[in-house]
């Protein structure tokens, strides 16, 4: 199955400048699973996006087709075939 994760400005620095990195997973997939393959290739981006623990980092959302993983069962949240998963990183200022 194949899932297209979106991605910040600010994280595509850690694949190479792409914002958009296509996946294929093996069956059913949950939003841990997509995070893992992107790890396997971009351990960089993973820090970012998790902690030491595996959770992920208070400032970073993750949306599968639109819906937040964290108010559905957050990183055991299934990605259906051809989702979009999109990745969103909190930036603080003032």
């Amino acid at each position: 199955m194949t899932v297209r994760v979106l991605l910040p400005r600010l994280l595509a620095d850690c694949t190479g400048g792409r914002s958009s990195v296509a996946l294929d997973l093996p069956g059913e997939a949950t939003v841990g699973a997509v995070l893992d393959a992107l790890a396997a290739d971009h351990p960089v981006l993973d820090r970012r996006v998790r902690d030491e623990t595996g959770a992920l980092r208070r400032h970073v959302n993750v949306y599968v087709d639109g819906d937040e993983v964290r108010r559905l069962r957050g990183l055991a949240t299934v990605v259906p075939p051809g989702a979009e998963v999109m990745v969103v990183q909190s930036v603080a200022g003032g």
